[in-house]
Parts: C-alpha cells; structure tokens; sequence
C-alpha cells in the first residue's frame, strides 16, 4: 500500500497525520496521504508568495511549461485512469476520458499564457485629455487558492492550476479529501515539466480544517472552489474582500419540447447525461420537462435504454455505472426516493442500492416539494415530468433555487430563442442537453450554482487585476 505525502515547495513533505483512501468499489484500504496542519499550510503559502516574489516566469516559458505538464500528463494516461477509477469509482472508460480533457485544457491554457493582453482607453476624446494615452495590462494576482472536488478530480483541478500559472500567479491546491491520489500524480508531471519550485504546492486534508487555515493567510489573494452550496457560503464569508470563483452545482432542467423529430435518440440522450459517473455530475440532467403529447414515448425509450445499462466493477471495460463516492450519499438518495414515493412520485425503474452502488433511476409524477426535484440529487436518478405549453416549462425551469447550466431541445426557432433569452441560468444548450460541457467555454452559474466562470480564457480574467496606465506626454 502506497503512502503519499504533500508537495511542498518543490519537495516531498511527510506529516506524521495521515488518513486512507478507500476504493471506491470495494471499500478496502488503497493508500495512505499525509494530511497538513496549521505549519504545512503556512510552510505551503510562504512558497508560494516566495515563488511569486522571486521568480518572473516569462508568458511564453509557462507556454511551455504547461505544454509539457500535459504531455508528460497524458505520457501516463494509464496511470492516471486507473488511479482515478480506484479512488473515485469512474468506470475506466470515463476515467481515460477525463484525462484526455484534462490535457485539452492544460493545451487551452498554455495558449492563454500567449494571449494575456490589456485594452487601448480612448481617453483622448475627452476635453483636455488629448496629449495622453492609456491602456490596461492584466496582472496576475499572486498567490491563489484551488480547491476541487471528486466527482471530475483531474479536469477540475487542470482548470483551476492551468490558467493561475498561465496568468503569472502561484498555487496552493486543496483536492478532496476523498480523491486526493491523482493530485499527487498531476503535481509530478508539473514538477517534472519544470515548474519552479513553490508555483505549485499540493496540501491535503479534511476541508473542513484546511479550509479555515487558508482563509486566516490573507497573503492569499484568490480562491477557486467547486462543491457545494453550504461550503461554497462559508468560504465566501472568510474570503472576505479577497477575489472568489464558486461553482457549487445544480438541479439542472432539460425541456424537450413536442416538435422533436428522434423522441428515442433525445430520451436516450437525457438518460446518457443523467447516469454519467452515476449522476455525481454537477450538470447532470436531473429534471426532464416532456411536452404531453410525447411524454409516455419518451419515458418508455428512457426506460428501455436504461435496463441497456451495465453498473458494477469499474475496472470493467464494458461498466457503464460505478459506484457512489461514499455508501452515506448512497443511503441519502435512497431514502429521498422513498420519500418522493410516499409523496405520489412513481418510480419507472431502478431504486434499489447494494453497498455503495445504486441503480440507475427514473422517476416520474415528482413535485417541486420533493427533494429529488428541488435539491441537487448528485446521484444516478432523474425525474420526467409532463408540460402543456413551453411558458409553463420555463416557469418549471427557473422555480430553483440554482441555475448552472439547462437543456432544450426543439425545431422551433422562437423557442429555442425564447427559452434562451428566459431560462435563468449560466448557460442555455439548445438541441443538447444540461450536461453538455467543452473546456473551452465559459461555464458557470447564477443563484446559488455560484460567482464567476472556468474555462481557461474567462478563468483567466478572474485570475488577474486590470490596471491603467495613463501616459501625459
């Protein structure tokens, strides 16, 4: 059984506190990481600001720098699948996949290193400014914080450590508590790609000690997180004035209105969206607004492709659904099911847990009082509801208290048009559903699916300062 310890200003640093990490699937012991107090994450800043005092890495030398991280990233890809599949449940197939983006965005990233410009002010077209000029530089920050969470442990974390390095400032990075193996491994392939030492320092740990620790070091400037709401808050509130990044999840709506010409090919595609990494996704497809007059074709075509879909080991090529993070969410859910069922929700297929695995499932008859509707489930479970006309799906749409990212699918151009413009959310996939996602958008949320967006270029504009410079000459 492997030990991991931090990463430390360019070093391996032991700590005499340690915690396991469990496979996901069988619950046994894989590997022991070291987890940091009250010195390691100050040892941990001090580098960091050190670094960023001390060295002034060139934009085209991060360039290069992260061009190398995701090549000697993806040189590994096999290991890092494997790792990922273990400690966070992904079928393999989807854990390769992750690593392929991953490497996409560290490239996406690399190109903003090249990229970072400011603006010409055209300051003299106001009276008495004619002999001067201005313009804006963007500036990195210096010190900044990336906290990220299990259900996408690689590619989350590529967003958040990619563009900091790309826009000059250093890293002091928090995985989850539950994944934090492939932390240890993507800081190796920076350091081997020759990040200098303290641009990147991995801490590990239980959020909610690290957490405080970090928002005490006010020489941290930024923080990046992904997770959930009540965590999400309480980091804002400690931040302070300090710049904040949240993306803290969904209850993510798809309407599928009734002038679609393939009912089967979208029911199998909302299924698809919702069952990936057994719905631990935070724009899973979680509610499905269903015009009446395809309603039952479309729950029947949903229900037939599900009954397709093989849960179980995720080493297994041919696995299509692992398990859940922890046994506790898989009871959790369980028990919002029953309690949707008690309500008047009927369930179509699935329900059933073992252990920490849970079958994929269909609910319908659901109400906006029931949890599996107006929370966020984070579990292998949507709900297909009938509407009449498309106003009262957007009202349906926007009755949540989150807005992250919704799904419509229709041949209408008014709409498509209409939903886009009154969908209260950070992002509106016309034809395709919530979960649909590219590294390179802007990707983020109102309400309290959170502040501000990845994607290596808008994350980027988080990550820096404008400042003005004005010439009298």
């Amino acid at each position: 059984m492997k030990a991991y310890d931090l990463f430390i200003n360019g070093k391996k640093l032991s700590t005499a506190e340690t915690q396991n990490v469990y496979n996901k699937a069988t619950g046994e012991i894989i590997a022991t990481v070291c987890t940091a107090g009250k010195k390691e994450v100050k040892l941990a800043v001090d580098a960091a600001q050190h670094a960023f005092d001390a060295i002034k890495l060139t934009p085209y030398k991060r360039y290069e720098i992260l061009m190398q991280a995701a090549a000697n990233m993806m040189q590994r890809q096999r290991e890092f699948g494997e790792t990922l599949s273990l400690e966070a449940g992904k079928p393999i197939k989807d854990a390769m996949g992750e690593i392929a983006r991953a490497y996409q965005t560290l490239i996406l990233s690399a190109e903003e290193a090249k990229r970072l410009t400011g603006e010409m002010v055209p300051i003299q077209g106001a009276p008495g400014c004619e002999n001067r000029i201005a313009y804006t530089k963007r500036m990195p920050l210096g010190v900044v914080c990336a906290i990220t969470p299990f259900n996408f442990p690689v590619n989350l974390a590529c967003h958040k450590i990619g563009p900091a390095i790309a826009a000059g400032n250093t890293v002091i990075y928090k995985p989850a508590s539950a994944t934090p193996l492939t932390a240890s491994l993507l800081c190796e392939a920076f350091a081997d790609a020759g990040l200098p030492a303290g641009f990147l320092n991995l801490i590990m740990g239980q959020g909610s000690v690290i957490g405080n620790l970090l928002t005490e070091d006010n020489r941290i400037k930024m923080f990046s997180f992904t997770g959930s709401v009540p965590v999400g808050k309480a980091l804002q509130k400690n931040a302070g004035f300090r710049k904040i990044a949240l993306e803290l999840g969904s209850n993510s709506a798809n309407i599928v209105h009734g002038d679609i010409e393939d009912v089967k090919k979208t029911a199998q595609l909302c299924a698809k969206y919702a069952f990936t990494n057994a719905g631990q996704v935070c724009i899973s497809c979680q509610r499905v607004y269903v015009q009446r007059n395809i309603y039952q074709e479309f729950y029947q075509a949903a229900v037939d492709y599900t009954k397709t879909l093989k849960v179980g080991n995720p080493a297994d090529a041919n696995t299509d659904i692992g398990p859940m993070i922890a046994e506790k969410e898989a009871i959790r859910i369980e028990k919002w099911i029953k309690d949707a069922i008690s309500k008047g929700a009927h369930l179509l297929i699935g329900g059933k847990r073992n252990g920490t695995f849970f079958e994929p499932t269909i609910l319908t008859d659901t109400t906006d009082n029931m949890d599996v509707i107006c929370k966020e489930t984070f579990a292998p479970v949507f709900s297909i509801i009938p509407y009449d006309n498309i106003e009262e799906a957007i009202t349906a749409v926007n009755n949540s208290t989150y807005g992250l990212q919704a799904g419509v699918f229709t041949k209408s151009l008014a709409i498509a048009h209409t939903c886009a413009e009154k969908i209260e959310t950070g992002g509106v996939i016309i034809n395709d559903g919530s979960t649909f996602r590219m590294d390179n958008m802007p990707y983020g949320g109102v309400k309290d699916s959170g502040i501000g967006r990845e994607g290596p270029e808008y994350a980027i504009r988080e990550l820096t300062e404008e400042k003005l410079i004005v010439f009298n000459y």
